[in-house]
């Protein structure tokens, strides 16, 4: 398929990337399970890698060749000046380019479990951002996979990508339902639940790592709220990483990163 230069921006196969929110491409018309957006060369490579399917993608006039290496002549790509592309999307293509990729459909959390040691569990963290950065965490640091609450923020939105460096394109993620049913899926499988939290009752994360069991999730909740009740209810430890200088917590994306390397295998 040749390089299609765009010349009309009512063109409708460029409604993709016509100022559509995260969740109007959740929903785009014409999906089995709606649409993402991988901004630059690099996390559309990591996405073709994990076996995303690319529907288009919109390139810069000098990132043109890089895009059709990257998809062939399988899907469209369009080109055009920047001021246009912008007039299109709504913002500046800074990374040169970005895909239109089918959302894949999410695995069972039964099937991420099977041969995992170490999962994250994300309980209503509604930032993109730093749901991004706790990705490209689990992603250099070592977790098996991650499971995000039903309130906890989509990790396929655009910026939550293009933080993580497209991470969660490559790190295994599933939502699960309420605690009750994912406490007992967690201790079916083997499950030690370390709930990151501060209460009376947590014991530092040294001392925990130093005996962590086999099988750990480690639960992180949203900054200011934190954890709910019914998180640290359903917990097996309480676990709080301790500090100095009058601080009483950490960024929650740095605190999960501090956490796993202390709970690395």
């Amino acid at each position: 398929m040749p390089v299609i230069d765009i010349t009309d921006l009512s063109d409708p196969r460029l409604a993709d990337f016509a100022h559509l929110t995260d969740v109007a491409l959740k929903k785009a018309r014409g999906t089995e399970h709606g649409l993402y957006i991988a901004e630059s060369a690099l996390v559309l490579e990591r996405a073709l890698r994990a076996g995303h399917r690319p529907r288009s993608v919109l390139a810069l006039g000098n990132t043109v060749d890089e895009a059709v290496r990257l998809v062939g002549d399988v899907v469209p790509v369009f080109s055009g000046p920047g001021e246009l592309l912008a007039e299109l999307t709504g913002y500046v293509l800074h990374r040169g380019l970005i895909a239109s990729m089918h959302r894949p459909p999410l695995p069972t959390v039964e099937s991420l479990l099977a041969d995992a040691q170490r999962v994250v569990i994300l309980e209503n963290i509604v930032d993109p951002t730093n749901v991004g950065a706790i990705f490209r965490s689990v992603a250099a640091i070592g977790a098996d996979a991650v499971l995000v609450t039903p309130r906890c923020s989509d990790p396929f939105y655009r910026r939550a990508i293009r933080v993580s460096m497209g991470t969660v394109l490559q790190v295994p993620w599933t939502r699960v339902g309420d605690w009750a049913d994912t406490k007992r899926i967690l201790a079916g499988y083997g499950f030690h639940i370390a709930a990151l939290a501060l209460t009376d009752a947590a014991v530092p994360l040294r001392q925990f790592a130093a005996v962590a069991p086999a099988r750990v999730a480690l639960v992180l909740g949203a900054e200011g709220d934190g954890l709910t009740e019914e998180a640290i209810a359903a917990a097996d430890s309480v676990v709080q990483i301790p500090m100095r200088h009058g601080i009483d917590s950490l960024n929650v994306a740095a605190a999960s990163a501090v956490a796993m390397y202390a709970l690395a295998l």
